[in-house]
């Protein structure tokens, strides 16, 4: 009787501590995705490069 209150314990103290920690990831705000934060003002030089051979590759200005 003794092992099976024991084992009931610890059991108990699993469930506490699981319960605790999905409590503690239920707090955690979840971010929605917000485009405008991801927003891409144009091409780059490596797409510049590719689909306009000939063309400045660099728009660095020169001292």
């Amino acid at each position: 009787m003794r092992a099976t209150s024991s084992i009931r314990a610890l059991l108990r103290g699993a469930a506490e501590r699981m319960f605790k920690f999905l409590a503690w990831i239920g707090e955690e705000p979840i971010s929605a995705y917000r485009p405008e934060a991801h927003y891409m003002r144009g091409p780059g030089p490596a797409w510049r490069a590719k689909h306009l051979p000939g063309q400045v590759t660099s728009l660095r200005r020169v001292r």
